[in-house]
């Protein structure tokens, strides 16, 4: 008796002593590969800042290009947010809240532009609307050309951007208590009535988040309206287009023109965050 006493009371500062050492040394990793992470997706954008600052960029900029990418951009952008609201608000209120056959194929299917390449994007919507594309015959006949046009910069925003609205405006659906909307039909609310004055109110929030969201992933898009609309000064170059065209001759002037971007984007997040958590409970 006497002896088992003494291993365990010989074990016992061991036990002790392994505990908090395992306990600091999760604690550095965590610490470790946090810092990781700040160094890659900060870090490009700091050290981007400060480039920009230093080789005073803004002095090469070509004053005559930017005022009409920045007209293109916020026209073709805000064309496309508008059209996005329009068409994609239904859409997620139908796969948020009916029962549809293959719910979840259709909402992957919705959402799949998220993770697409850009090329492939712009690829695929040249394949169905191009001139020799499948509807592009037909709308031929109508004397309507969309590819290399202002309309197909904002075709091609709203086929990348509005997978981020919609899905944000179905989880703000999906997150509205049944029992308030059931309490309104009670009291003869049903309809049109009940979506615009208590579903829609309730999940506003969540929807004007997504609504930002979409509208910056539509300001910064490239690849698809390059592969879809091209290029062409005042009429389909945007300020991401015109970033990489002027980086060909003066990388100094496209960080700076890219800062643009970024500050608008950084904008366009702080909003989306502070009307996310306006939200929550």
């Amino acid at each position: 008796m006497t002896q088992i006493l003494k291993n365990k009371a010989a074990q016992s500062p061991t036990f002790s002593i392994q505990l908090p050492e395992r306990y600091i040394v999760g604690k550095l990793l965590l610490i470790v590969l946090a810092l990781v992470a700040i160094l890659l997706l900060v870090l490009p954008l700091v050290v981007l800042l400060m480039r920009g600052v230093q080789t005073r960029g803004w002095e090469g900029l070509p004053g005559a290009g930017i005022p009409d990418a920045i007209y293109v951009s916020l026209l073709t952008s805000t064309t496309a947010i508008v059209a996005t609201m329009t068409f994609g608000t239904p859409l997620a209120y139908l796969l948020a809240r009916w029962r549809i056959p293959l719910k979840t194929i259709w909402i992957v299917f919705v959402q799949l532009p998220i993770v697409l390449p850009p090329a492939v994007a712009g690829l695929a919507l040249l394949v169905t609307l191009g001139r020799r594309g499948l509807l592009g015959p037909i709308l031929g006949e109508f004397g309507v050309s969309l590819p290399f046009t202002t309309a197909a910069v904002v075709i091609a925003q709203i086929f990348v951007a509005a997978p981020f609205y919609i899905r944000a405006a179905l989880v703000g659906f999906q997150e509205i208590d049944h029992e308030i909307e059931d309490a309104a039909r009670v009291d003869g609310a049903s309809g049109w009535v009940l979506f615009w004055f208590i579903t829609l109110p309730m999940a506003q929030r969540g929807l004007a988040a997504g609504l930002i969201l979409s509208w910056a992933r539509a300001l910064g898009e490239f690849g698809a309206t390059l592969v879809f609309a091209g290029s062409r000064p005042g009429s389909t170059q945007t300020m991401p287009s015109l970033v990489y065209n002027i980086m060909e001759r003066d990388i100094d002037a496209a960080i700076w023109t890219g800062l643009l971007l970024v500050g608008v984007a950084l904008i366009a997040m702080l909003l989306s965050q502070w009307l996310v958590r306006g939200q929550q409970p």
